[in-house]
């Protein structure tokens, strides 16, 4: 059998970093996936799907340091549904919820040009990690690749503030 996941969107805030009482380091954020497509009367219809995203270990450190609220990730992982007791209520509650084994970097919004990847056992990203200009302060994102940054109307995973719910 097999649980394996394979999600690429934009990021829907900054993701929450904390630590277990054993000391372990947790990232969790949500991860927005879209599609566009026409209905019956030929109007353009756009849906975004809201996934919970959970990281453990180096995994989380590094998305702690480098992603950000609107980056666009691609995230390789495995479904997880947890269960807890409502505290007021009593009633049993259930998430689903992406664990994270690894994370890309894919660019637009603070991504930079070159896409990065983080692995929970690598090791810390280094200068070889970074473009050769980029690692002197000169590194400049050329004029396409800004324009295709900014481009609205082309990228079905846009996030606005409008689309987030919380």
């Amino acid at each position: 059998m097999i649980n394996s996941v394979t999600l690429v969107g934009r990021v829907g805030k900054d993701p929450e970093v904390r630590y277990t009482q054993s000391g372990q380091v947790v990232a969790n954020f949500s991860l927005a996936t879209g599609e566009s497509y026409k209905n019956h009367e030929g109007e353009k219809v756009k849906k975004t799907e809201w996934h919970n995203v959970v990281a453990w270990g180096k995994l989380a450190e590094v998305i702690q340091q480098y992603v950000k609220k609107g980056q666009l990730v691609a995230i390789i992982g495995k479904l997880q549904t947890r269960s807890w007791d409502d505290k007021q209520t009593g009633a049993k509650k259930y998430t689903t919820e992406i664990v994270a084994q690894t994370l890309k970097m894919l660019g637009g919004n603070g991504g930079g040009e070159q896409a990065q990847q983080a692995k929970p056992a690598g090791a810390r990203p280094t200068q070889a990690d970074k473009p050769a200009a980029a690692a002197k302060g000169g590194y400049k994102k050329p004029a396409a690749a800004a324009a295709a940054a900014t481009a609205p109307e082309s990228d079905p995973f846009e996030v606005g503030d409008e689309d987030i719910p919380f």
